[in-house]
This record gives structure tokens, sequence and C-alpha cells, in this order.
């Protein structure tokens, strides 16, 4: 039997994930994201186990509202091809099972400035700040995820309005984990 943890970066997008689902608030970025997960799978038994990252996102282009399923994740703000010319792998890129084809761009950069926005845009739809971390431990660990993220706004200066958008898609994600759980 399937059983479920969800994975947040902060309370108010976990708000309305029903009872009884195990959730861990990882804090905000890519490095808090990989520690408090793989912090929780270490203790836990993993067998049967998916993680549900949810919480929210930034539209990289125009148009893009709702849920999304992510199928790859992608470390926007490592330097890769310096990585790479040095003769190691970044993994940059990660894989996502059961995905929608989107591409989500996960750094620690809050994008705001449309030159970023632009720039982010060649290679994804979408931008957070924790899910790279998140599957990256999954990976680790051996443990199937699905990145589940709902758009709250367009990774402009509207993004700045972030705080009042939160619960509207905390409610769209909660009803998402409990139609998947159920």
């Amino acid at each position: 039997m399937t059983r479920y943890l969800v994975v947040g970066a902060i309370a108010g997008e976990t708000k309305y994930v029903p009872e009884g689902i195990p959730v861990v608030l990882t804090g905000v970025g890519k490095t808090a994201a990989a520690v408090a997960t793989a912090r929780a799978l270490a203790g836990m038994d993993t067998t049967d186990l998916v993680v549900l990252n949810v919480g929210t996102t930034g539209a990289l282009r125009d148009g893009l509202s709702g849920v999304f399923l992510p199928s790859e994740v992608i470390n926007h703000d490592v330097n890769a091809d310096a990585v790479r010319a040095i003769g190691l792998d970044p993994k940059e890129s990660l894989r996502i099972e059961g995905g929608d084809g989107t591409v989500l761009a996960s750094g620690d950069v809050f994008v705001t400035d449309p030159a970023v926005r632009d720039r982010l845009a060649l290679r994804a739809q979408l931008v957070d700040m924790e899910a790279y971390g998140v599957v990256f431990a999954c990976h680790e660990f051996g443990v199937p995820v699905r990145v589940v993220k709902h758009v709250s706004d367009s990774a402009d200066e509207a993004a700045m309005d972030w705080p009042a958008l939160v619960d509207a898609s905390a409610k769209v994600l909660g009803e998402w984990v409990r139609q998947e759980v159920s």
C-alpha cells in the first residue's frame, strides 16, 4: 500500500493538506529543502513511500496558470558549463517520473527581474526555489517523488505580492493531494 509524505517549503503552502498525511517543512531554498528532505527520509521506513513536493511556482511564460506536475527540474543557478569543463557532472537536470512534460527551473533566486525571467524561460516554463533539492534527496534515497506546483505569480515584479497569493495556491494544492491519496 502506497504511503505519502508531503514536502513543502513553508506552512502556508501545505495548510490544506488533509489531516493524517505527514508533512515536512523545509524552509526556503534548495539547500534547506535537500537537508530537510534527506533528514526526513533517513529517519523513516521508505518502503512504498512516495514524496509529494507541493508548493507555489512562478510562471516564466505568459498564459500559464493552474497546477503543473513537472517532468524535469533544473538547477538554474549552478555554473554547470564550468563544472563540466573540469570533468565533473553538475547534475543540473533531474528527471521526474509521471510528470506532465513541463520543466521547472529551481534555484535560490527569488525571480522578480524580467531579464532573469526571460533567460530562464528559454529552458523552462516554471520557477521555484526548492524542488531541485527535494528531488535530488529523493533520488539519492531511491524514493519516488512527484512535484506538484501551482502558479501563484508571473515571476516578475508582481511576485512581490506572493505572500498574499499563497493561500489561494495552498487550497488548490491541498485538494490535489486529497484527490491523489484517496
